[in-house]
């Protein structure tokens, strides 16, 4: 029988921290708390962990010095999710920069907190590593490099494109919402992101008005679909 998951919890809130563990404990998680960064390194030194979720907004040491910590020790490979203030997009955008996996605005639902859990375990638990390379009916983009090719023909991609195409691949085959993508990207408004999608769609798909690479999922944003 597989072992459930084991999730770490570090916020300061005691009510917080005391909600999501009972909440992700009825789910059919593990759940391990931490009411500072210190308490964290204990836990993690001595248990191994399939995510970490860490608040930001801590005394003393916050969530994005302990992110630091962790991908740099012994368990680096360890996916985190940040929770954060609604409205602090710089956080968010330092944290993903730093190695998050994922965030999540405060106050969230805990039905939003499960969906995130478990997308970023299935993400974490493929036994092969995400290629370096994804390949869209006979384009083949290289996200390392910044290409997309044809063949040996490099196709021409704007900053804005880029950015776009990077975020979405990073994330290939799971939903990133219209807000992270303007956020993450130099789009800055959800409707540019929509302008940008429309853009790439033409030099990606084989039939941009049937969209199979860059699909739209209703309510929420876009998901990239390789071959």
């Amino acid at each position: 029988m597989k072992e459930p998951a084991h999730i770490l919890i570090v916020d300061d809130d005691d009510r917080i921290r005391d909600l999501t563990k009972r909440f992700l404990t009825l789910k059919g998680f593990r759940v391990s708390g931490a009411p500072d960064a210190a308490t964290a390194r204990g836990l993690m030194e001595n248990l191994a962990f399939d995510l970490a979720i860490l608040d930001i907004m801590m005394p003393g040491e916050d969530g994005l010095s302990l992110l630091c910590a962790i991908r740099k020790g012994p368990a680096r490979e360890t996916p985190v999710m940040l929770l954060t203030a609604r409205g602090q997009t710089s956080d968010r955008i330092e944290g993903l920069r730093l190695g998050a996996d994922d965030y999540l605005a405060k106050p969230f639902e805990p039905e939003e907190l499960v969906l995130r859990c478990e997308a970023i375990l299935r993400r974490s638990q493929k036994s092969a590593p995400p290629p370096n390379e994804i390949e869209m009916s006979g384009l083949v983009f290289n996200a390392a490099r910044g290409e997309l090719k044809s063949g040996d023909e490099r196709i021409r991609l704007t900053d804005a494109e880029l950015q776009l195409l990077k975020v979405l691949a990073r994330n290939a085959g799971e939903p990133v919402s219209r807000e992270d993508l303007a956020e993450l990207t130099s789009a800055g408004l959800e409707r540019s992101v929509d302008v940008q999608v429309t853009r790439l769609r033409r030099k990606i798909e084989p039939n941009p008005k049937e969209p199979v690479h860059i699909q739209t999922v209703r309510g929420i944003g876009y998901r990239l679909m390789p071959d």
